[in-house]
């Protein structure tokens, strides 16, 4: 009975989500041809919005590969989802010229009206099924219910995240469950392996986390040695790699330019703030660790008073516990130095702005690790400095949106690392994206 619930459950749920995406891709074909008609007619050739219907086909294309992709079938956090629309979206997009420039219809169809119907699609499709979802969600029904199995902190973690994120439809149960969740941390290999026996007879799905967690296996390439029934996993430091780094290039560079123009209106606003609050200069430039060790001067905006010296000095003696805190975590918790807009500022990371500068002259990258100061050489340690002095650092970075004021220097160095390690093309998109919600928020996100 509890299999055939589990089974109805899934089975509805999938069937909304198709119907939902269904409706959204009509929706998008509807403002599209709104839009083609009525806006976009100056110097663009007529478009006749009578034979709409003979576009349906892409629809079914779109949703064929999106059910290729398994959309429907595993539940994905947001991002991990969007990043399977946004690739199946580019699928069909390419199979769907393909068809149209390769036969004889190619003039019955509007490449610019194709053009703006993905485009609206790319917008639409992840919003709304994050609207949906949030709203499928609130049933019990349809939502999955999870063991987790851990011998580890990484319990709490798995805990706090299936609780948290409502993206997934999760809910924990230590009873009755339809889905187990292993950590293979300080577990012994034969008591995983009868863990892992013991639930199989239980349940059909089993997901286990690996042991190196450190490793995004998402990214992995898996070699088949058949003849001896083994297979090895290919890994390696991604942003090491010379076609990785020029894709960064190219991707940061663009968004740079694009940036550009706002980025110089908000500076000149930021300045006069900065002036009319105390005096002293605009910016504040510090020796930073660069790619490969080599130093530069680290641009940002002044935050503090220019006499702050003097007003730590005193402030320590009467709170001598604010020095302790600095050892763990290399920041004050009321920092006097500090002007109001100071404050804002780096509540909301805009200190970091000025460091525009920095990439232009080639110093630093868009999204990479801090760039770390020359005092912090030792904490950081020769063991670290072969990975994370290797790259470029960045004005944003995985540290800064993953509740960066509650992070320790040592989390920061194993996000770094692992930012490095398992770097993708997604990671940066999502990262840059997190940032502007940071900065909106005024919060570190997760």
């Amino acid at each position: 009975m509890q299999i055939n619930k589990i089974n109805l459950s899934n089975t509805i749920y999938m069937f909304l989500l198709l119907t939902m995406d269904c409706l959204v891709l009509l929706f998008s074909l509807e403002i599209s041809r709104y839009v083609r008609t009525n806006i976009l007619t100056v110097g663009m050739p007529e478009f006749l919005d009578s034979n709409i219907s003979s576009y349906y086909w892409i629809l079914i294309v779109i949703l064929f590969i999106f059910v290729l992709e398994k959309i429907y079938f595993i539940r994905y956090d947001f991002w991990a989802d969007t990043k399977r629309v946004f690739k199946g979206l580019i699928f069909s997009f390419i199979a769907v010229f393909t068809v149209i420039t390769l036969t004889k219809i190619s003039n019955d169809y509007s490449r610019s009206f194709i053009l703006l119907f993905f485009f609206v699609s790319f917008l639409l499709i992840p919003l709304s099924k994050r609207l949906f979802k949030r709203l499928l969600f609130r049933f019990d029904f349809f939502k999955i219910k999870v063991k987790i199995i851990a011998n580890s902190s990484q319990y709490e973690t798995l805990h706090t995240e299936l609780i948290k994120n409502w993206y997934f439809g999760f809910k924990i149960s230590d009873r009755r469950y339809d889905m187990v969740l292993i950590s293979s941390k300080n577990f012994e290999l034969k008591k995983l392996e009868k863990i892992i026996r013991a639930y199989s007879k239980r349940t059909r799905d089993i997901y286990i986390i690996p042991y190196m967690h450190h490793l995004d296996f998402s990214h992995t390439n898996v070699v088949d040695y058949f003849n001896i029934r083994l297979s090895a996993i290919h890994i390696e430091n991604r942003l090491l790699n010379f076609k990785n780094l020029f894709i960064k290039y190219i991707f940061e560079k663009s968004l740079v330019i694009c940036i550009l123009p706002f980025a110089l209106l908000l500076h000149i606003f930021i300045s006069i703030l900065i002036k009319l609050d105390s005096q002293g200069s605009v910016f504040f430039k510090q020796k930073r660790f660069g790619k490969n060790g080599d130093i530069f001067r680290c641009y940002k905006y002044r935050t503090m008073f220019t006499e702050g010296k003097e007003i730590l000095d005193i402030y320590l003696k009467e709170n001598p516990d604010e020095v302790e805190y600095y050892k763990t975590y290399h920041k004050y918790q009321n920092d006097p130095r500090i002007t109001k807009i100071g404050r804002f500022l780096r509540a909301t990371s805009l200190d970091e702005f000025p460091q525009f500068f920095n990439i232009l002259r080639g110093d630093m990258n868009l999204i990479g690790p801090r760039p770390y100061m020359l005092s912090e050489k030792e904490k950081i340690g020769r063991i670290n400095e072969d990975t994370i002095l290797k790259v470029k650092p960045g004005i944003t970075g995985l540290w800064q949106v993953s509740g960066r004021n509650e992070l320790t220097f040592q989390e920061r160095i194993n996000l770094d690392k692992w930012y490095i390690q398992n770097w993708s093309l997604w990671m940066d998109f999502v990262i840059f994206m997190k940032t502007i919600n940071v900065v909106l928020s005024k919060v570190g996100a997760k």
